[in-house]
């Protein structure tokens, strides 16, 4: 072997530069494990900020039941924070199109209740303030946390929700607003 050439395994061939071996291994990429502990959560907010959050018992399924008794708490719970809005029903619910949302008895139940609940398309993330808003805020916030239980990372999310100001709420429904004019002026075609 010759004096001036170090011997490199193949698994060293990646820090071989010029010939010359580097001093310095490069650093690892962090690798992102997806958590094993999750929760669901149920929020509802207008312009103001939040209205009502509820994190799904861990084990339950929403369904058109579970769902009922969410809208029953949220009206109760726009009642005692938006007393104006209730009493003149100045307010309606924009929902996506889960299955329990769309339930019979759901529909229903809102219905007798007096709420108002637009058509909302298929497949329509950009006129979903959550989606567009705020669960890409919470991401961003909570990436790269492990936590060693649910509570912990309900105890994080809410956290995080209070620091959202009432500006970037307002901000938002002003984006859903200039996001459903779009898609009116398209005849609801898709576009970017």
């Amino acid at each position: 072997m010759r004096p001036d050439v170090l011997p490199v395994t193949p698994k060293q061939s990646d820090r071989v530069l010029n010939g010359l071996v580097r001093q310095t291994p490069r650093p690892k990429r962090l690798k992102f494990q997806r958590s094993r502990i999750k929760t669901v959560l149920i929020i509802f907010f207008d312009s103001q900020g939040i209205v009502h959050k509820e994190f799904v018992p861990d084990g339950k399924i929403v369904n058109a039941e579970f769902y009922k008794g969410v809208m029953d708490c949220l009206l109760k719970r726009i009642h005692g924070v938006r007393p104006a809005a209730f009493c003149s029903r100045y307010f309606f619910l924009l929902r996506d199109n889960a299955l329990a949302h769309k339930a019979a008895s759901v529909c229903q139940f809102l219905t007798q209740k007096n709420v108002k609940t637009p058509y909302h398309p298929l497949y329509s993330p950009d006129l979903s303030p959550p989606d567009y808003f705020l669960f890409p805020k919470l991401k961003l916030k909570l990436k790269g946390l492990h936590s060693a239980d649910v509570a912990e990372i309900q105890e994080a999310v809410t956290d995080e929700l209070r620091k959202v100001q009432k500006e970037e709420f307002s901000a938002a429904f002003q984006k859903l607003y200039d996001r459903a004019k779009a898609c009116i002026y398209a005849s609801g075609a898709y576009f970017e």
